[in-house]
């Protein structure tokens, strides 16, 4: 079955980092805080969503840990959570693997980070330069992948000396947890055709995001093998796309030149991600280009790293814009939105039924059949529907 002929695969974000309602501003800021990442957590596990993917960096939670804990509180949810090679060996990561997999009955993915900013990588101890890095990746994960599939790993290396090592215990999934990757240099997807499960492409145009599936697929076909594709976004869906724009033009409205401009010099001086630079490149730090493909807004990457694009409009709207994607390849999605846990309930609500999503999971039925209009939740509860509405 073609991508374009399946429902989406539909994930969320935790914003572990901290939050808000506007950005380039304190203002309605929300701060990194365990009980608020619950509160998003239990909400998109009720309301459909299939997993979560928990970011990595200085300034985020470490995402094994939390995904640990937000485990505890949820059912079905899934947890995308990051291996950063070189930040610990490959067989404490196999061990942190399997562990959270186990605990979580089999709701672990994984998420390979080798790093964009050089400045951030040097605090871990790592200086190799960029396409090096990922000779030094695939190393990780022969190690890696012996000792979570086989229990067994051997290697002595450039990079990574490994003797006789072994894993006690195996994962839930067998032979492991599904390896999600996301990078847009020839060294990063050369790297990835051999290894990962699924590749994810930030938001680009639709025609560049085309481009890139060409090549990965090309890439993995090369090494014998078949991947599918992710697209990490945002979304700003209100009832009309005229709502939707102002939602846009509102989440920048606090945010001002001189932030923009220091946000670009740390881009430019920290990064050597070759997939950061594909996003500047889409607004060049302009607030009158904004709007890069139909419905396709960069205005997030102004002042944020990494994703910075989001589909704005009606359900309808983004339902049309989101099957030009399906048609490329494209069956899952990884979303978020500002704040993270109001967004969540407008996607669900607003944008699953137009994309063939169930919506939200287990309801206990409120009536005996009869179509109820909500009434204010007064104590006479819900009103019936007039009659021939």
């Amino acid at each position: 079955m073609a991508a374009a002929d399946k429902p989406l695969d539909f994930l969320w974000f935790i914003p572990s980092s901290g939050d808000g309602a506007y950005l380039g501003s304190d203002e309605l800021a929300r701060p990194a805080d365990p009980g608020y990442f619950r509160e998003i957590a239990r909400a998109v596990d009720r309301l459909g969503y299939s997993g979560v993917l928990i970011p990595t960096g200085v300034a985020c939670e470490e995402s094994f840990i939390l995904a640990a804990d937000l485990a505890a509180h949820t059912e079905q949810l899934k947890f995308l959570v990051a291996i950063r090679p070189g930040v610990a060996s490959p067989a404490y990561y196999a061990r942190l693997t399997s562990t959270l997999d186990r605990v979580s009955n089999g709701r672990l993915l994984l998420n390979i980070v080798v790093g964009g900013s050089a400045q951030e990588l040097a605090g871990d101890g790592i200086f190799l330069p960029h396409d090096e890095r990922y000779a030094h990746a695939d190393e990780f994960f022969q190690v890696f992948n012996g000792l979570i599939e086989n229990g067994k790993a051997h290697l002595d290396g450039k990079y990574i000396q490994a003797h006789n090592a072994e894993l006690g215990l195996p994962p839930v999934q067998s032979p492991r947890p599904p390896i999600y990757f996301g990078g847009s240099s020839d060294a990063a997807i050369d790297f990835s055709a051999g290894i990962i499960d699924k590749y994810l492409t930030w938001g680009e145009p639709p025609a560049q995001v085309a481009e890139k599936v060409e090549k990965v697929k090309r890439a993995a076909a090369a090494k014998g093998r078949q991947v599918s594709f992710g697209i990490r976004l945002h979304f700003i869906v209100r009832e009309t796309d005229e709502e939707a724009w102002a939602a846009a033009d509102r989440l920048i409205s606090r945010l001002s030149d001189e932030t923009i401009a220091a946000a670009q010099e740390v881009f430019a001086k920290n990064s050597d991600s070759v997939g950061q630079a594909r996003m500047v490149a889409l607004h060049q730090g302009r607030r009158d280009k904004l709007e890069v493909s139909p419905n396709l807004w960069a205005g997030i990457g102004l002042v944020r790293s990494g994703a910075g694009t989001a589909l704005v409009g009606s359900p309808k709207t983004i339902a049309a814009r989101l099957r030009e994607y399906q048609e490329i390849g494209i069956d899952t999605v990884i979303a978020s939105g500002y704040p993270h846990l109001e967004e969540a309930y407008r996607v669900s609500e607003l944008l699953f039924p137009e994309i063939g999503l169930a919506g939200p999971r287990n309801q206990i039925r409120s009536s005996f059949g009869k179509r109820q209009v909500f009434g204010g939740g007064g104590h006479g509860g819900n009103v019936r529907v007039a009659s021939g509405s």
